[in-house]
């Protein structure tokens, strides 16, 4: 991205902000990429990773389970267009949520106007990026005001597509959070773990990095805002399927770390959404201590699934 400078006499632009945390990435092999840790964050060995828990029950028993309102949230990313999504909000509109959950959906920027005047009002509105900072010389980019302006009260941050194919690093989705969250937005801010780095046993250190990113912003009181969205990226459309139980330990290891890293109040209010392929499973993983509701991508593109997956809210009784 880059930033283009008046040449006016009459005007003086603004310094423009230096954001150390865009890295400069080459296509989509970028999504199994390495990643390197900051070095301000001390990473300790995941005892309760896959190699740990070889021996011991394959269930995970969470030290503290999450207080907060079941949330599902459809990630439309860069699908559909003016009849697809007319007929997407139709289905959606027609279907019945008799379930206690939070629900926002995230249409493409440019069908936001749309969605927003014809879908029902049970529905959140999300937007699916938002900048850093204030509007300026940022082609293609849409500032946390103007979602405000225009009503949109959520949006997605942090998504392993844009850390990958954008180049968006820890510190500069931190600062995005942070700054979304000032301008009176909430935030859905995902974390999550390249195959690689799961079959190294690197899990909860990737999740507890990126975490501490955002946690280096953020007081307390902000994290009201914030709902964390764990997404194995090697099971986002791959095929490949977390069970409840890698799920669930992953996310009592996430709402320990906001314990440790935040406090116990927040720990326990937190919403972590599970961001992975729910195929076959739904009702298994609705039902974990820690799992407090789904980020969801090709499923939230097909209405009744959709709903189905809302609904799957009565499932969780913690």
């Amino acid at each position: 991205m880059s930033v283009v400078a008046s040449t006016a006499a009459s005007v003086v632009a603004p310094a423009a902000p230096s954001f150390v945390g865009l890295r400069r990435v080459k296509g989509p092999g970028a999504l199994s990429r390495d990643v390197e840790a900051h070095p301000s964050v001390t990473l300790a060995t995941s005892v309760r990773g896959a190699r740990a828990s070889r021996g011991a029950s394959s269930r995970c028993v969470a030290t503290m389970a999450g207080t907060g309102k079941f949330v599902v949230g459809g990630n439309w990313k860069c699908n559909g267009n003016t009849a697809s999504i007319t007929q997407l909000v139709k289905d959606l509109n027609k279907g019945e949520i008799d379930a206690d959950v939070d629900v926002i959906v995230a249409p493409p920027m440019l069908y936001l106007p749309k969605v927003q005047s014809t879908i029902d009002r049970q529905f959140k509105l999300s937007a699916q990026n938002c900048w850093v900072s204030e509007g300026g010389a940022f082609t293609g980019e849409v500032s946390a005001e103007m979602l405000a302006d225009a009503n949109v009260p959520w949006v997605i941050l942090g998504h392993s597509e844009r850390r990958a194919l954008c180049g968006e690093s820890d510190e500069f989705v931190g600062k995005k959070v942070a700054y979304a969250i000032k301008n009176g937005l909430s935030v859905m801010a995902c974390i999550g773990e390249t195959l690689q780095e799961r079959e190294s046993g690197a899990t909860q250190d990737v999740c507890r990095r990126q975490l501490q990113a955002i946690v280096n912003e953020l007081s307390a009181g902000d994290w009201e805002k914030v709902v964390i969205a764990y997404e194995p990226v090697w099971a986002i459309g791959t095929g490949k399927v977390a069970t409840p139980e890698q799920a669930q330990e992953t996310h009592a290891g996430i709402r320990a770390f906001m314990a440790s890293a935040v406090s116990q109040d927040v720990a326990s209010k937190v919403r972590i959404q599970y961001g992975g392929s729910v195929n076959g499973q739904l009702q298994e993983l609705a039902k974990q201590e820690d799992i407090d509701g789904f980020l969801v991508g090709g499923a939230s593109l097909i209405g009744d699934a959709f709903i189905t997956i809302c609904n799957s809210a009565k499932y969780n009784t913690y």
